[in-house]
């Protein structure tokens, strides 16, 4: 039985990769600062780790005194666009601490294989309109943001190890991925869950805010496609960063109406000052095609799935608050 180590396994992406590891026969450990908010854990076993410590970091690399087969690095101080924009300060300093210590107690272990999450943040700015960025238009590198910055370090980072110790890594970046069981509220949720949220606090012919003015571009990829899409490149002999996302690409503006279409309710988006990100994106997903790999849920179907649970916390949140009289 293969053995599997998720660290992240508390966060969005994390959960949904330890049903699909699971899936598949692995003996799964999940590792994470916290436990998953919205589901139980389907792991074997859940090690709570704070992976800053390279104690922990040890620890969670090797299952009864043996490493472990494969380990799938998604741990990382992250959020939405608000956070990444008034965290940078524990974003540089949390990740690194963390993917520093993952990737050199997992290469000096003995590791099989090891898979690190980046994104694609670690790209320049595009103007919309502008040619698909490929994984090697990432340098000369400008990235919008420290968080892009930081995912471009633990990328080489890795990759070094990788060489040295003569461990397998593979890379993905990531484009926005959204689905049910993620962080909709709080300050750290992405755009899809934010709008879907909004959406369904607000009343049928009410207003929404919505950040910018709606024109930015972005590609939104549905969680269990993201999954696949890891799961396929873990497997692979492709070395080298990979962009994993959806083809379709949409405007703030669009991404508003998906949510409104799937809420039923005749609201309007009122555009305000927030912070926004670049103005596009727009990447090659020809590596990782060439896997056989594609995101074949459409944004209307992944938002229609993701505002009906966001939808139901919201009305179940609003039932657990006190009324006032």
């Amino acid at each position: 039985m293969r053995t599997a180590v998720v660290c992240g396994a508390g966060g969005f992406i994390g959960g949904h990769l330890v049903k699909k590891l699971k899936s598949t026969g692995r003996w799964v450990r999940g590792v994470d600062i916290k436990e998953h908010e919205f589901a139980a854990s389907a792991a074997d076993e859940f090690l709570l780790l704070d992976l800053r410590d390279s104690q922990n970091a040890e620890e969670a690399v090797l299952i009864d005194g043996k490493p472990a087969d494969e380990i799938y690095m998604l741990a990382a101080d992250m959020g939405g666009m608000g956070f990444i924009h008034s965290a940078e300060c524990e974003i540089m300093r949390n990740s690194a601490l963390i993917n520093i210590h993952m990737i050199h107690a997992a290469a000096t272990a003995g590791v099989g294989r090891y898979f690190f999450s980046s994104s694609v943040c670690i790209y320049r700015d595009m103007l919309p309109g502008e040619p698909e960025l490929t994984e090697d238009d990432a340098v000369p590198a400008n990235p919008d943001n420290e968080y892009g910055w930081e995912k471009l370090y633990a990328e080489r980072t890795a990759q070094a190890y990788g060489r040295r110790f003569d461990m397998p890594v593979r890379i993905a970046r990531f484009q926005n991925c959204y689905g049910p069981e993620g962080t909709w509220q709080g300050g750290r949720e992405k755009a899809p869950a934010a709008l879907c949220r909004k959406v369904a606090e607000a009343p049928d012919g009410g207003e929404v805010e919505v950040w910018g003015n709606g024109s930015a571009v972005r590609s939104y990829t549905y969680v269990a496609d993201m999954v696949e899409g890891i799961f396929t490149l873990m497997e692979s002999d492709l070395e080298g960063p990979a962009n994993i996302g959806s083809p379709e690409y949409v405007t703030v503006a669009e991404l508003f109406d998906a949510v409104k279409e799937a809420s039923g309710k005749d609201v309007r988006p009122k555009y305000v000052e927030g912070p926004v990100g670049v103005q596009s994106r727009n990447f090659s997903h020809a590596r990782i095609e060439s896997l056989g790999w594609s995101a074949p849920t459409s944004l209307k179907e992944g938002i229609g799935h993701t505002y009906r649970w966001i939808e139901q916390q919201v009305l179940e949140s609003a039932q657990r608050s006190p009324v006032s009289t």
